[in-house]
């Protein structure tokens, strides 16, 4: 198959916004028309914030203006697994419960196919340690699995999800454009812009949802964009692709120790994610707090274009994030305490 220039993946990207915006308006309409995909602001769930039904399926849309994949080779090489990436969470979008061990294994399956097929496995994470490929493998799967989950959870206000995806995307494209990598550059260039299809109509209205089939793809791909970098270039430490990830990352861990705290399984939903905090307590909005949280994480995510090579720089940037989201979380807290819940017990 013949690839194409960037220059020409330029004008595919415009076709590839169009699509995508195309495909969701269209999903807006028949969702509503045939109450497909809806997510009903009457189901008692902590983490819905939304006061209309609106469709969740706004990854549809981003996957069909992905089908210009086909004309990257790097993006050639993932179709297979973008799809069951997408698939891994559709199924929810269209209240068919998939069980938690056959949304792992589609992911899992996802995950490996694409490290096989583009051998971006990170055997050097950098400070002097060298992981075995038998061991290598499976970290770069598990990892990506986990950036796929860790988009799920921050996808909670319009713009929110989107917003953090696209800082990566723009720091990860640059990086790929300083080192010389195309595939990459391309590649990162039509996601954002079949993204930005998205958006449009995601922010700041919330006329569509990412749904989870849409956060399982956009973290899948960002999660591997940052693996081919670091596993292919020696100036790339993989520090820097943690440190762009750090928002979603670290709201997993910090998650999951959280809840470990408080006796409560990691699975189980609840309404004190650092994003349903800053909306009760700082800016009462849905849009300004995707805003506000986007704002927070750009310096964290672009500056670290400037020393993408400094696995210990890139290293006290991510541990400043951490500190700056300890601190904010736990004023946060105590205002939760103080204004509706005295007995909270959440460190």
């Amino acid at each position: 198959m013949e690839f194409l220039q960037f220059s020409n993946f330029i004008e595919l990207a415009w076709w590839a916004f169009l699509l995508s915006l195309t495909t969701n308006l269209l999903v807006i309409r028949l969702s509503h028309r045939y109450s497909l995909f809806i997510d009903s602001h009457t189901e008692a769930k902590p983490q819905r914030f939304h006061e209309l039904p609106t469709p969740r399926a706004g990854g549809i849309g981003i996957v069909t203006g992905l089908i210009f994949l086909i004309f990257n080779p790097l993006g050639w090489n993932l179709v297979i697994s973008v799809v069951l990436a997408f698939l891994s969470g559709i199924f929810e979008d269209f209240h068919k419960t998939l069980s938690p061990k056959t949304r792992l294994l589609l992911q899992l399956t996802a995950a490996f196919s694409a490290i096989l097929l583009t051998d971006a496995v990170v055997t050097y994470i950098g400070l002097g340690i060298e992981l075995p490929y038998y061991i290598a493998l499976p970290f770069s799967a598990f990892a990506i699995v986990g950036v796929m989950n860790a988009v799920n959870i921050i996808d909670g206000f319009n713009g929110l999800a989107g917003g953090v995806v696209l800082l990566i995307l723009l720091s990860f494209g640059i990086t790929a454009y300083s080192v010389g990598e195309v595939e990459v550059l391309q590649l990162n260039t039509l996601i954002i812009a079949s993204l930005m299809g998205f958006l449009v109509l995601n922010f700041p209205k919330g006329l569509i949802f990412l749904g989870d089939g849409g956060a399982y793809l956009l973290g899948f791909l960002i999660a591997l964009s940052g693996i081919f970098l670091a596993s292919n270039y020696e100036s790339v430490s993989p520090w820097y692709i943690l440190c762009t990830l750090i928002y979603p990352v670290w709201e997993v861990i910090f998650s999951i120790i959280r809840k470990n705290r408080e006796g409560k399984s990691p699975m189980e939903p609840d309404a004190y994610h650092l994003h349903m905090l800053i909306n009760r307590h700082i800016t009462r909005n849905n849009p300004l707090t995707a805003l506000f949280i986007v704002s927070m994480c750009a310096p964290f995510t672009l500056l670290p274009i400037l020393y993408h090579n400094n696995s210990w720089a890139n290293l006290t940037t991510a541990l400043l994030f951490i500190a700056l989201y300890t601190l904010l979380y736990r004023k946060l807290i105590a205002m939760e305490r103080g204004s509706s819940n005295p007995n909270l017990e959440i460190e």
